[in-house]
């Protein structure tokens, strides 16, 4: 199995043991394999779990109060200078009462890519658990982060090694970072560009600040006047009459239209439904309150099920969008030709029309568009790397969350597909209760068990290199898709939801693993049901069934 370039970081407070970009719904097609020798770095793979029995009461829980902590048993959780090297990044109090501190990694004050600490303290102001990455060499090293290369220039060079068009959708972002891989620390620029178009991107690229050379990038295309809000009607693709959101304005030619725009929750800046089969993205439109066509099927299905993820995680978690601060939840629908796909951009959902084949309109499906907008849920918290492990992760909350919030199966897309597809027995994307009754590409069989199926136990893991599915984030994620799906059999979809959605906010960082995921899971469940409850039972139960151990 791979390593981890960015290892694992635990404590609970005792320290008593010191181990201290688009995301597409399917997997990508197979690309050409390059077999060359990778070398790991162990200084920048240190793991740490410390739990603490007796915890001290603090003063406060602020950062302050979690870096002098972290000064005071800086040996046991192997950072020379916590105090130094270690920025605060955000401070979050939970529903429990449990204040959630995270920190950065930098050297020089320029951040380490994927390393964060978080210190958790309960209701009682004791600080509970610390846990994430760290990365020792960069700290202990003479590392130079002066760059020489402009931004400037880092952007021309990111743009042109993912061939991005002239005209970008978003403007380009950069930031300087200390980025570990294959054996070796480089001061980079992290650029991300951002773009549609025929082969979309969101591309992550990581350009030497020296030399301008490419050190690595990866696409990270996630799958799957005055307004007044009014109720309109809608028909699905599959026929459903749905109530909506829509918006009444005056256009200069069309004069009064009908907009698919609900600017009616607050605190919310609203859910927007576009059309990209124009030159340019528009809000989808109509001349009446009702969208009946079959043109507009698509978006009906897209603009409804935005509403009905952003009601679920408002009401079950209390979080106010993908962002928790009501940011824009935004579709978009009639994306390329016969496009068999849908994926979150890093901004918005973009779901393509199906080829009525394999795949009928996506955004008929409301699990495909709960892990869709879970991806956003994602990225704006525990932020997990897409690849390797940690995108499996990625892929496999999405999915768990896709299957909660449709609350009907164990199945992810089984609304979309299309005649052809059911014919040849393939009725859903995804199963959780029964991975393996599909079977992977081709190209992805040599480096499974050799039965070829999506696996279910860690027997089964594919090591895939990062060319093929990004590391295997689609096909490796059914085997803690699995493990949910085992640990709600004994508790129920209502419970594993309250602890995998704590998990994922509270606890993973970038580079977690699938043995970091478990012990985040595990501890979720004693945060919100006790030590020794039922439901931290059969969250371990979950993962010992499928071979993710202690």
């Amino acid at each position: 199995m791979r390593k981890k370039f960015l290892a694992p970081f635990v404590v609970t407070t005792a320290l008593i043991t010191a181990s201290l970009p688009y995301h597409n719904v399917l997997a990508e097609q197979p690309a050409q394999v390059e077999n060359h020798a990778k070398q790991w770095n162990e200084k920048a793979n240190v793991p740490l779990f410390v739990k603490e029995k007796q915890a001290v009461k603090r003063s406060s829980t602020s950062s302050n109060d979690a870096l002098t902590f972290l000064q005071q048993n800086k040996e046991k959780i192997k950072i020379k200078n916590p105090k130094a090297n270690l920025k605060q990044s955000n401070s979050v109090k939970d529903e429990l009462g449990m204040t959630h501190v995270r920190f950065n990694q930098t050297k020089n004050g320029v951040p380490v890519e994927g390393a964060e600490i978080i210190v958790h303290y309960n209701q009682d102001n004791e600080i509970t658990v610390v846990n994430g990455a760290y990365n020792e060499e960069v700290e202990v090293s003479k590392f130079d982060t002066s760059p020489t290369l402009s931004t400037e220039d880092a952007l021309e060079v990111a743009k042109s090694s993912t061939s991005a068009p002239s005209n970008l959708d978003q403007v380009p972002t950069s930031e300087l970072v200390i980025y570990p891989f294959e054996g070796k620390n480089h001061l980079t620029y992290k650029v991300n560009v951002n773009f549609l178009g025929d082969e979309p991107g969101n591309w992550f690229v990581f350009v030497d600040a020296t030399s301008g050379k490419v050190v690595d990038q990866y696409n990270a295309i996630m799958d799957a006047g005055q307004y007044k809000t009014q109720t309109g009607t809608g028909t699905g693709v599959l026929g459903d009459h749905r109530l909506l959101h829509v918006t009444k304005s005056k256009a200069e030619k069309e004069g009064m239209i009908f907009q698919l725009a609900d600017y009616s929750h607050d605190g919310l800046e609203g859910i927007l439904t576009y059309d990209y089969s124009k030159n340019y993205l528009d809000l989808f439109s109509n001349n009446s309150a009702a969208f009946k066509s079959e043109f507009a099927e698509p978006a009906v299905d897209a603009h409804y099920n935005s509403e009905q993820v952003y009601d679920y995680y408002l009401s079950e978690h209390g979080r106010n969008s993908l962002d928790g601060n009501g940011m824009p939840i935004q579709s978009v629908v009639h994306y390329g030709d016969n496009y068999n796909n849908a994926f979150w951009n890093g901004t918005y959902m973009v779901y393509g029309d199906g080829d009525g084949e394999f795949f009928i309109p996506l955004s008929a499906s409301l699990d495909v568009a709960a892990h869709e907008m879970t991806h956003g849920v994602t990225s704006n918290s525990a932020n997990l790397i897409y690849r390797f492990q940690s995108g499996a992760l990625n892929e496999a909350f999405s999915d768990i969350f896709g299957a909660l919030i449709e609350d009907s199966d164990w199945e992810i897309g089984e609304d979309i597909m299309a005649p052809a597809a059911v014919a040849d027995g393939r009725t859903s994307l995804r199963s959780l209760s029964n991975p393996s009754k599909y079977p992977v590409g081709t190209a992805y069989v040599p480096y499974g068990n050799g039965e070829g199926n999506y696996p279910s136990h860690m027997d089964e893991f594919y090591d895939l290199p990062a060319s093929l599915d990004n590391g295997g984030v689609h096909i490796n994620s059914s085997i803690i898709n699995h493990a949910a799906y085992l640990t709600a059999q004994e508790i129920g979809r209502d419970k594993l939801g309250q602890i995998y959605y704590r998990a994922l906010t509270q606890y993973l960082t970038p580079t977690s693993d699938f043995s970091d995921a478990r012990q985040a899971i595990v501890q979720s469940a004693v945060d919100l049901y006790g030590e020794n409850s039922t439901e931290v039972v059969a969250a371990r139960g979950g993962f010992d069934s499928v071979g993710i151990m202690e």
